[in-house]
């Protein structure tokens, strides 16, 4: 599960990277616009991949120490 939540993480980080220096946003270029049910469910789920990915400080905290 980490890894797919942050396979989504970066998706969707070069997403935002690819919004803010061209103004082009790939996942709704690909499926259709922003409001197309498709880009909704991927946003959705980078949404959710990010929210995962906070579970994963304190175990980074514990390798760490």
């Amino acid at each position: 599960m980490n890894i797919v939540a942050l396979t989504l993480v970066i998706i969707g980080a070069i997403n935002w990277l690819l919004i803010g220096l061209f103004q082009w946003d790939l996942v709704a270029a690909i499926f259709g616009g922003q409001s197309a049910v498709v880009s909704r469910i991927i946003y959705s789920l980078v949404g959710l991949a990010g929210l995962w990915c906070l579970t994963l400080y304190p175990k980074i905290r514990k390798e760490v120490k």
